[in-house]
C-alpha cells in the first residue's frame, strides 16, 4: 500500500475518509478554521480498496458540526499513512534535498532523518514539535503489526480515531508542521523529513520525498536502483559489512572495468576468493555498489587499503568516502596506527584525504617482497588517531 503526497492534496491507492477537528487557540494564537484530524475511516479504506478505486483526499474536511476546515496536508498524509498500514509513503515536492555540499541526499536511514531533524530544534518549529512528540510518546504497542523503532507507535483509539482528537498523538498540539516555516525551500524541506521520521517511527518502511518538477521523477524514483529523490528507511536498505562469498559476483563486476583500465592490479577469481574475507561491501537492497579491502600487518601495527570501487551510477555521491571511513575505524578497532596504499592513477583522491606520499621503504616488508615494481606505483601512507579517524563528508550523502 502506496500514499502519494501531490501539493495540497492526497492521492492513495486507496479509499479514505476523514473527519476533522477545530484546532482553536493554541497558547494564544487563534487558528481560526484550521482543523486536525479526528477520525480515519479505515473500514471505508478497505471497502474502496476492494473495488480498485484510485482516491482522492483533500486537507479540507468537516467537523462534527459541519464546519468546513483546512488542515495541514502532511498531518493528514501521516495520519492516513499510520492508519492504513502504508508500506510506503511518497511526498512530491518543487525541489531537492540537499547535503552542506550541495549534493542531492538519496537516502537516509531513519537514526540518521531523525539525527538531522534534531540538531534543528532549537531553530526550528518543526524540528522541536517532532522531538516533543517522539520523545513524549508512552510506548505502546504498535497496532499495525510491523513493529517499531525505540518502542514508538501511533496511539490510536479503537483502531480507528486519534485518541486525543488532535490528529496525530499526545500533546496539546499533536505533530503539527507546516505553517510559515513549509513555504520556504531554504528550509530544507523539513515539514517533510519531519512527516517521513515520524511515520517511520510509527511503522511505515519507507517515504520517498520527489522533485515534481523532473519530467518522470515518479517512475525514476520506483523503478530504477538509486531513485531521483530522497528516500528515508526504517528497514535495513543500505549497509556496510564484511564480504561472504555470495558478493564475489558484485565484487567482481565492480573492480572488472578498473581492472581492465589498469587503475587496479588484475586478480584471478582463485585471487579474489582468497582474498574475499578482507573485503567489505556497500549493499542496497541486496546488489553490492561498492567494496573495498583491508589487509592488516599487525607487526608493523599498519594496514593496505586496496581494491576501492564504487559503481558507476553511485559515483559522485560520497560513496567512497563512507567505505574509506569505515575502512579506517576497522584498521583502529584491530590495533593498527597506519593505513598504506600502492597507487598509479588516483594519488589525488587519496591525498585530499590525509594520505601522503612516502617511500618503499615505509611499506612492511612482508608486502614489499610481493610488489611488482614493474606498475611504476606510488606509495602513500596515512597515520589514524582514534579522535581524528575518517574523512570529514557530510553523514548523510549517498543514497
Amino acid at each position: 500500500m502506496v500514499l502519494l503526497v501531490i501539493g495540497m492534496v492526497l492521492w492513495i491507492m486507496l479509499q479514505v475518509a476523514i473527519s476533522l477537528v477545530l484546532r482553536g487557540v493554541v497558547h494564544g494564537v487563534d487558528y481560526g478554521f484550521t482543523g486536525e484530524v479526528k477520525k480515519i475511516d479505515v473500514a471505508r479504506i478497505k471497502e474502496r480498496l476492494d473495488s480498485d478505486s484510485i482516491v482522492v483526499v483533500s486537507n479540507m474536511g468537516y467537523s462534527s458540526s459541519g464546519e468546513v476546515l483546512n488542515c495541514n496536508t502532511y498531518e493528514v498524509a501521516t495520519a492516513c499513512a499510520l492508519a492504513i498500514e502504508a508500506d510506503k509513503l511518497i511526498c512530491v515536492v518543487d525541489g531537492q534535498i540537499f547535503d552542506e555540499n550541495g549534493r542531492v541526499i538519496h537516502f537516509m536511514s531513519l537514526e540518521e532523518a531523525d539525527m538531522l531533524i534534531r540538531k534543528r530544534a532549537k531553530q526550528s518549529d518543526i524540528a522541536a514539535n517532532y522531538v516533543k512528540v517522539v520523545d513524549e510518546e508512552d510506548h505502546e504497542p504498535s497496532l499495525n503489526g510491523k513493529g517499531h523503532l525505540n518502542g514508538y507507535a501511533a496511539s490510536f483509539q479503537n483502531g480507528l480515531g486519534f485518541n486525543n482528537g488532535n490528529g496525530i498523538c499526545s500533546g496539546e498540539q499533536g505533530f503539527a508542521i507546516g505553517g510559515e516555516e513549509r513555504l520556504s525551500r531554504s528550509n530544507g524541506y523539513l515539514s517533510e523529513l519531519a512527516a517521513a521520521a515520524y511515520v517511520c517511527h510509527g511503522g511505515v518502511q519507507r517515504v520517498h520525498i520527489i522533485d515534481g518538477t523532473v519530467d518522470g521523477s515518479l517512475l525514476l524514483e520506483l523503478f530504477t536502483r538509486d531513485g531521483a529523490g530522497t528516500m528515508i528507511a526504517r528497514d535495513v536498505y543500505e549497509g556496510t559489512r564484511m564480504a561472504t562469498e555470495e558478493d564475489l559476483p558484485g565484487i567482481r563486476k565492480l573492480i572488472y572495468p578498473l581492472e581492465e583500465s589498469g587503475v587496479l592490479v588484475r586478480r584471478t577469481d582463485k585471487e579474489l576468493l582468497e582474498a574475499l574475507y578482507s573485503f567489505y561491501v556497500v549493499e542496497r537492497d541486496g546488489s553490492v555498489i561498492a567494496c573495498a579491502a583491508l589487509f592488516p600487518f599487525p607487526e608493523d601495527k599498519s594496514g593496505e587499503v586496496a581494491a576501492i570501487a564504487v559503481s558507476e551510477e553511485c559515483r559522485g555521491r560520497g560513496m567512497g568516502d563512507k567505505l574509506l571511513d569505515y575502512i579506517e575505524k576497522e584498521a583502529l578497532s584491530l590495533g593498527l596506527g597506519k593505513l598504506f596504499l600502492l597507487t598509479t592513477r588516483t594519488a589525488d583522491w587519496f591525498v585530499r584525504r590525509g594520505f601522503s606520499e612516502c617511500s618503499i621503504e615505509s611499506i612492511p616488508e612482508q608486502r614489499r617482497k610481493r610488489i611488482n615494481l614493474s606498475r611504476g606505483s606510488k606509495y602513500y601512507i596515512k597515520q589514524l588517531q582514534p579522535k581524528h579517524a575518517g574523512v570529514p563528508v557530510n553523514n548523510f550523502a549517498g543514497r
